[in-house]
């Protein structure tokens, strides 16, 4: 049957790395960056544009799940609220798929590190370090990846996938 596997985190924590590395791990799969469908100048954060996103990503990866040509969707994207993962489950009713959320945590310093590195701003640092105990009460499988490398993160979820 076919996986969708939604590899959650706040900003910062390596769901881009992971995912891709994820993605080249797995034959017959296919990516989906939530945070493509956000690419916009100037960056609005409305209800209009809410709705477009999901809109968007809910096309996208129901057209993926229907694909004969992948066994595996990706999706990666800061979902900070299990309603908003709910809600993208809701609009996929009706296919038949096998659903694995995963989450990305880390510590705040390993967090404050990478984004740093990835010359991030002190207001953007500041709130994914708020948003990251949110996510430790979230029904998904949990991942540290404070003191583990991308690498072992990757096999971490090569397990779940293949054991689920």
């Amino acid at each position: 049957m076919k996986k969708l596997i939604i590899i959650n985190g706040t900003m910062g924590v390596g769901k881009t790395t992971v995912s891709k590395k994820v993605h080249k791990s797995l034959d017959r799969s296919v990516w989906l960056d939530g945070d493509w469908c956000w690419m916009m100048n100037p960056w609005v954060f409305s209800e209009e544009n809410i709705q477009m996103v999901m809109d968007n990503i809910t096309y996208m990866l129901r057209n993926y799940l229907t694909n004969s040509t992948f066994d595996y969707v990706i999706l990666s994207w800061v979902l900070h609220k299990e309603e908003i993962r709910d809600e993208l489950l809701d609009r996929l009713s009706g296919l038949e798929f096998q659903v694995e959320t995963i989450t990305l945590t880390c510590s705040e310093i390993a967090l404050r590190k990478r984004m740093e590195q990835d010359q991030r701003t002190e207001e953007e640092i500041k709130r994914s370090i708020d948003r990251l105990q949110g996510y430790k009460n979230m029904q998904t499988t949990l991942i540290d990846t404070s003191i583990v490398t991308m690498n072992q993160v990757v096999e971490q979820i090569q397990h779940i996938i293949r054991s689920s």
